[in-house]
């Protein structure tokens, strides 16, 4: 498991502990729970002078997921370990629907003025949606939030991933960089990220794959990223030099699913590119060195070292500063979900976007707010028990409380202790890392590396020249 941060009674970050002994230190009254997440205890005596390891925290970030490790360089230790879940997409969503109410309001023609759109104010230089905004705010919180109770003093992050325009022009260069619509992705990676691992005919998972033309190279030597998808060995060589049109002639569903499939830009790839520069220069503020790595080199380093494909491991792999060996051995994540702080909106609306219901109310009920981390340790009614979750409070006294198993409905606020108040987000334990797992990444890696391959290999003079069909790409990649 993750080991627990300390600090002394100055709140001067020291060396972290395993839970074994942070458990001795609060169970003989030295120390107490200074922070539930991530857990950190705080001595009552002052450190003088005190020995700290130097540690480095590393990022990989993501369109819906950030993966998140702070490692001792010089050992190898992961001590801690996270992955950050976004809601660029709620906050994307919710946006939509207000545009929408407010689109058809104005089209009712109940307004007394005129729209007044040249009062919008010009977006300044760096400018991002807030449903971007909210991925970086997220990430530099965290880090911001590990700096406080432990010694960071380096970061590493993964900056470029792949290179989409020089998969559609491998002579791109210089200004040709800002005209197109793909950024930051190698083939292959793209391939396997945009067909989610799958055939793309036969729909098979966890099978050796590979690239495939969907018009083919004898008609057309076109080998550009939206004319390429995966196959199987077996549909690619049923397939062939058939048309896509000819081969799926009884199959017009999924005829026109791989047709609009090849042409779909892949969304999470582009907010993520979106995203990657600006949230360097916001770390560039924090005054700690750099290093930069690339989403190759991240997958070299987690695949010589046989580790499992998560994001927090993908974090601990990033850059050249990774240590030759890695202990993760029972590692276990800590789980951030980005929840938010309620809605600015005063009043909800009905569905012509008229406010109904009542005002919102104040924050805090009966000593709770909404997003509360609780114990609630019920005696009597039908609802006997222990809860350990988020809480939803209401103003009534009757909560809800959410926890692994679902949510539980008409729990008394007399029942229910605060462990961890409501900042903007909510908290799970992941699974945590075994032996064997690592073992059973090995063998898969061994049993691709010994099967037959057909095709040309890949090699890195072929990537810029193009794609070659009968290519492998492995579930492992």
């Amino acid at each position: 498991m993750s080991n627990v941060f300390v600090l002394d009674t100055n709140k001067q970050p020291l060396n972290t502990v395993h839970p074994g002994e942070a458990r001795i230190l609060l169970s003989r009254g030295k120390a107490a729970v200074y922070r539930r997440f991530p857990f950190t205890i705080i001595l009552k005596v002052a450190i003088d002078d005190p020995v700290v390891a130097q540690l480095r925290i590393k990022i990989d970030p993501g369109s819906k997921t950030t993966g998140l490790a702070i490692l001792n360089d010089a050992t190898g230790e992961v001590v801690y370990a996270a992955e950050l879940s976004h809601r660029g997409h709620k906050i994307k969503e919710s946006l939509d629907d207000r545009r929408g109410v407010r689109r058809s309001r104005r089209n009712r023609h109940t307004r007394y003025r005129k729209p007044r759109w040249r009062n919008r104010r010009n977006k300044k230089t760096g400018w991002l949606p807030p449903s971007l905004q909210s991925r970086i705010t997220n990430v530099i919180t965290w880090v911001e939030r590990f700096m406080r109770v432990c010694h960071i003093t380096a970061i590493s992050m993964e900056l470029v991933k792949f290179d989409m325009q020089a998969m559609e022009n491998a002579e791109i260069s210089g200004v040709q960089y800002q005209q197109g619509t793909l950024m930051g992705y190698e083939v292959r990676e793209y391939l396997l990220h945009k067909w989610k691992h799958t055939c793309a005919y036969c729909s098979k998972e966890h099978i050796p794959l590979q690239v495939e033309h969907i018009v083919p190279r004898a008609k057309d030597r076109d080998d550009r990223v939206s004319n390429l998808c995966l196959a199987c060995e077996k549909c690619n060589q049923r397939k062939g030099t058939k048309d896509i049109k000819d081969f799926l002639k009884k199959k017009p569903d999924l005829l026109k699913k791989i047709l609009a499939q090849a042409k779909a830009p892949l969304k999470d790839a582009a907010a993520v590119n979106a995203t990657r520069l600006e949230l360097f220069n916001r770390l560039q503020d924090l005054g700690l060195p750099i290093e930069c790595g690339s989403g190759g080199l991240t997958k070299y380093n987690r695949t010589m070292r046989n580790l499992p494909k998560t994001h927090w491991l993908d974090a601990a792999s990033v850059g050249t500063s990774t240590p030759e060996v890695l202990q993760i051995t029972g590692m276990q994540p800590l789980l951030i979900t980005a929840s938010g702080h309620g809605r600015r909106r005063m009043r909800p609306v009905d569905k012509f976007g008229f406010p109904c219901g009542k005002p919102k109310q104040p924050g805090r009920k009966k000593g709770f707010k909404t997003g509360d981390i609780v114990k609630a340790v019920v005696t009597k009614g039908k609802h006997v028990g222990t809860y350990v979750g988020r809480v939803a409070a209401r103003a009534t006294g009757s909560f809800d409380i959410t926890t692994k198993q679902g949510t539980t409905q008409g729990i008394g606020y007399q029942y229910c202790r605060a462990l961890h108040r409501s900042n903007g987000y909510s908290y799970q334990k992941g699974e945590a890392v075994s032996a064997s797992s690592q073992e059973s990444v090995q063998a898969e890696i061994s049993s691709c590396a010994t099967a037959p391959k057909k095709g040309r290999p890949v090699s890195s003079p072929e990537l810029k020249q193009g794609v070659s069909t009968g290519r492998k790409l492995m579930k492992h990649d």
